[in-house]
C-alpha cells in the first residue's frame, strides 16, 4: 500500500516513485499527544500540516475568552493557521491534538521551492487551496443562512465520523450552538 500523502496528491495528479520520494524529503514527521498544541496562539507557524493519523481542532478564542472552532481537521486533511503561515506573523489560532497526532509538515520555504521545481504540485496545491477556499466559504454562508438544525443535518451529512470522534459540546461550538440546543437537534 502506498503513502498516505502519495495517495492524497495522486488523487490530483499521478506521481512517479522519485518524484514522490524527492516531495516526501520537503517534509517533516511530527508525533503529538492528546491536549498538546501544534500551533499556539502567538507562535510562529512554520508548517502547513497534511494529517496522517489523528484529530485536532483549529479555534479561536475571542476577548471574552469564549472559543470559536474554526475547523476539525482529520486523516487525509491540511491544517495550520494559514494566515499566519502565509505571511510569516504570529499565530492567531490554537490548533490542539483532539486525538493522538502524526502530521507531516511543510515549511512555506519548502513549498515555494517544490512548487517552483515540480509543475505537478504547484498544480496540486493550487486545487488544494481553492478548495480550502471554496469550503471556508461554504461555511461562513450556512452559518449565515443556515438555521442549527440545518448546519448539524449538514455536518453529520458531511462527516457522520466526526460525531463518534468528537464531544457534543466541542461540535456545538462548531456549529455555533449551546450545549443544550445541540442535544435537541441530535433528538
Amino acid at each position: 500500500m502506498s503513502h498516505p500523502l502519495r495517495q492524497h496528491i495522486e488523487k490530483i495528479t499521478p506521481l512517479s516513485d522519485q518524484e514522490f520520494e524527492y516531495i516526501l524529503s520537503h517534509f517533516t514527521l511530527r508525533k503529538l499527544r492528546k491536549h498538546q498544541f501544534l500551533v499556539q496562539e502567538g507562535d510562529a507557524v512554520l508548517t502547513d500540516n497534511f494529517v496522517l493519523r489523528g484529530l485536532l481542532k483549529a479555534s479561536y478564542t475571542n476577548d471574552e475568552g469564549k472559543e470559536h472552532i474554526l475547523q476539525f481537521a482529520m486523516e487525509d486533511w491540511w491544517v495550520s493557521d494559514y494566515q499566519a503561515y502565509a505571511n510569516q506573523t504570529k499565530a492567531m489560532l490554537n490548533i490542539d491534538c483532539l486525538e493522538d497526532v502524526e502530521v507531516l509538515g511543510i515549511t512555506l520555504t519548502n513549498r515555494e521551492k517544490l512548487c517552483a521545481d515540480l509543475h505537478k504540485i504547484e498544480h496540486f496545491f493550487r486545487i488544494k487551496l481553492n478548495g480550502g477556499f471554496l469550503a471556508s466559504q461554504r461555511r461562513i454562508l450556512s452559518l449565515l443562512n443556515n438555521n442549527a438544525s440545518e448546519r448539524y443535518d449538514l455536518l453529520l451529512h458531511q462527516y457522520p465520523s466526526l460525531f463518534q470522534r468528537v464531544s457534543k459540546t466541542l461540535i456545538a461550538s462548531y456549529l455555533g450552538v449551546s450545549r443544550e440546543t445541540l442535544s435537541r437537534l441530535s433528538k
